[in-house]
């Protein structure tokens, strides 16, 4: 089967003939991708890169201990496909056979991600680019007994997020600083000279290009529903922390606390500890404090 058999592979064509249309004059170019999402279906060969007998299950197909049953799921989305059990666990083929799945739709995609990046360095633009690549959400493969995304764990609300900005002062560095989605566009308009509006939530990512390691957000914020309850999150550089809060309002109906230095897997909840209430109270605090003031210093929104 061709790559361009299935959308991906079209989707590059048609974005490939649009930037020769565009490459002679300042353009913004979106190309928005569908896999690794469900259903898992890539050509053969992007399957035969992985040995299925060889691919490991995930470490902890199980909730985490003292963790809410609000902050499950019963991953319905994947239910809906054929041979998947109505109810229960997988068992561990089926489940091998969905992780080399998602590693065959990762790999065609990036297949497809290299046919664009390489059509922009023949056309000469690779030096007067921006290049951005994010994908919208994380993804479970079975930790936490869990599949899909539709969660408040690191593995759902978690994503990658790469700059490659012509005249880079420390190209392929990595940083630990906290970023946001709402970051995407303020950077853009500064690395493209742009002025950026009043009022974003977002804040300019440029400054961590030439230092990855400086201090930067306190914490990232993200939610997830369930039906008349809303799970708001917080992910400070060591927690995460999570409240379930009735829409109508209330105290929260349960609380999560994970410590990624002791427990990067989010297997503990340790929100119930009495051992951890005043963390939890300085946390609840800069929950309801908000993006403002988890801001970079000298940030101004």
């Amino acid at each position: 089967m061709p790559d361009d058999a299935l959308p991906d592979g079209e989707t590059t064509n048609q974005a490939i003939e649009v930037l020769h249309q565009i490459k002679d004059k300042r353009f913004f170019l979106a190309v928005g991708y569908l896999k690794p999402h469900l259903p898992f279906v890539a050509p053969k060969r992007y399957y035969d890169l992985y040995q299925k007998s060889e691919i490991p299950l995930a470490a902890n197909p199980f909730p985490p201990k003292d963790c809410p049953e609000i902050a499950l799921t019963t991953w319905g989305e994947l239910r809906a496909y054929t041979g998947i059990p109505a109810k229960g666990p997988l068992s561990d083929e089926m489940a091998r056979d969905l992780v080399h799945g998602y590693y065959a739709a990762t790999s065609y995609v990036d297949a497809q991600i290299g046919r664009l990046l390489a059509e922009v360095e023949r056309l000469g633009l690779k030096n007067e680019t921006v290049v951005v690549l994010w994908g919208d959400h994380g993804w479970h493969l079975g930790d936490h007994g869990l599949w899909c995304k539709h969660t408040n764990f690191e593995n759902a609300t978690r994503s990658l997020l790469i700059f490659r900005v012509p005249g880079q002062k420390n190209p392929g560095s990595k940083t630990d600083a906290l970023a946001e989605f709402v970051d995407i566009y303020p950077t853009l308009c500064e690395l493209c000279g742009l002025p950026i509006p009043e009022g974003l939530e977002g804040t300019s990512l440029v400054p961590l290009f030439d230092d990855p390691n400086r201090p930067w957000k306190t914490a990232a914020f993200s939610q997830y529903p369930r039906s008349g309850v809303m799970g708001y999150s917080m992910r400070t550089d060591r927690y995460r922390y999570t409240e379930w809060r009735p829409r109508q309002g209330g105290d929260p109906v349960a609380v999560e606390l994970y410590d990624h230095v002791e427990d990067p897997q989010e297997n503990v909840n340790l929100a119930e500890r009495p051992e951890y209430q005043k963390l939890i109270s300085g946390l609840k605090k800069q929950l309801d404090a908000g993006w403002k003031a988890a801001l970079p210093p000298g940030a101004a929104n």
